[in-house]
């Protein structure tokens, strides 16, 4: 009995000794090596992890000078976009690199829309090719999407074999047809589609990029005062770009409206516009036009709600702006480019609102 009880005496003292260890323990409020950001982000406070912590982009897109998580290596794809006020809005333009806008036929416009950065799931209406369509998007090493074309830019195609995505005669599949617009003015496609059908026809996928300047965002930006752009290609047909001192974009208007996007309903805004002059000559009753892309000229360069008055050369197969010999940069983000007729010129086309009556619809 005796035995019993020092027993049950022992392993109480035990058990209290052990108890009292453990109560001694120091608990850690630190983060071990292994805690992730967000873990952190809610001990800390978002303010105070934004305050010590800038994101810092490991690469920049190639044609916007912005930066981007990832390395933008693939292949440029551009497409050919109806303007035609009954293909208007347009859906996925504002999400284009670049945009070039030129005459086709008559005096209504075309858009080539560059897109590398960004993968909208909706671009359309598609349109048809020109040769001179082919001479800017090829400085860009770009697949071409289009829905047929004059008979001199298919031969110029097959000629070269061109990588082109053509919705008559090779990539059905890329593109799609919709209901709630009529023929030529409904043909659609993607980013996916399009690059399914590159895959699917062999097209090469290393790129070579050209390389663009780009200005430091925070760069004075010299040249007079141009809040407001008018573009009168022609009675029936004008652009505008109205600037935002807020937020740096200029918005683009067509016919005195906004130039909404479709889908999101939102205008398409963007950095840069750049506005040149170069020779038009009319080839046959259609209206169709041939377009020098290829050699220089005189142009208008707008950013952060000003102008300078340049000159357009294409080296390395772009047309970049130049001042006493010297190359303008761009300032990071979307760059539209418009193309005017030399004769009557700039002075005629831009911030001018004389009557063209030698101009008629031909849409």
């Amino acid at each position: 009995m005796l035995r019993s009880v020092w027993h049950y005496m022992i392993v109480l003292i035990f058990i209290i000794i052990l108890a009292g260890c453990g109560a001694s323990e120091p608990t850690s409020t630190e983060p071990d090596d292994e805690e992730t950001v967000e873990d952190s982000m809610q001990e800390s406070g978002p303010e105070e992890v934004e305050e010590e912590e800038d994101v810092v982009f490991p690469y920049t897109a190639p044609l916007t000078g912005l930066g981007s998580m990832t390395e933008l290596d693939q292949r440029i794809v551009a497409v050919m976009i109806n303007n035609h006020s009954k293909a208007r809005p347009q859906t996925g333009l504002g999400e284009a690199d670049m945009v070039y806008e030129v005459l086709s036929e008559g005096y209504i416009t075309r858009l080539i829309a560059l897109y590398h950065s960004q993968s909208p799931e909706v671009i359309g209406p598609v349109r048809s090719l020109r040769p001179y369509f082919i001479d800017i998007v090829n400085g860009y090493d770009a697949i071409f999407a289009h829905a047929g074309g004059s008979t001199e830019a298919l031969s110029i195609v097959r000629q070269r074999h061109l990588p082109s995505l053509d919705e008559i005669y090779n990539s059905e599949r890329s593109f799609y047809r919709v209901d709630f617009r009529k023929a030529p003015h409904n043909l659609y496609t993607n980013l996916d589609l399009l690059r399914e059908g590159a895959e699917y026809r062999g097209f090469r996928e290393d790129s070579e990029i050209p390389g663009l300047l780009f200005k430091e965002p925070e760069e004075e930006m010299e040249g007079t005062s141009a809040d407001e752009i008018d573009i009168l290609y022609a009675d029936s047909y004008s652009v505008s770009y109205h600037y935002d001192e807020e937020t740096e974009l200029y918005t683009r208007h067509v016919q005195g409206t906004p130039h909404l996007d479709r889908e999101t309903e939102e205008p398409l805004t963007m950095t840069n516009v750049f506005v040149i002059e170069t020779s038009h000559r009319i080839l046959d009753n259609e209206g169709r036009r041939a377009v020098d892309v290829m050699s220089e000229g005189k142009g208008l360069l707008f950013q952060k709600g000003k102008v300078i008055e340049c000159e357009w050369r294409r080296v390395d197969g772009v047309i970049r702006p130049f001042v006493d010999g010297r190359e303008i940069g761009l300032y990071p983000g979307k760059t539209w480019v418009n193309i005017v007729p030399n004769s009557p010129g700039l002075d005629h086309y831009v911030n001018d609102n004389r009557e063209d009556t030698s101009s008629t619809d031909h849409e």
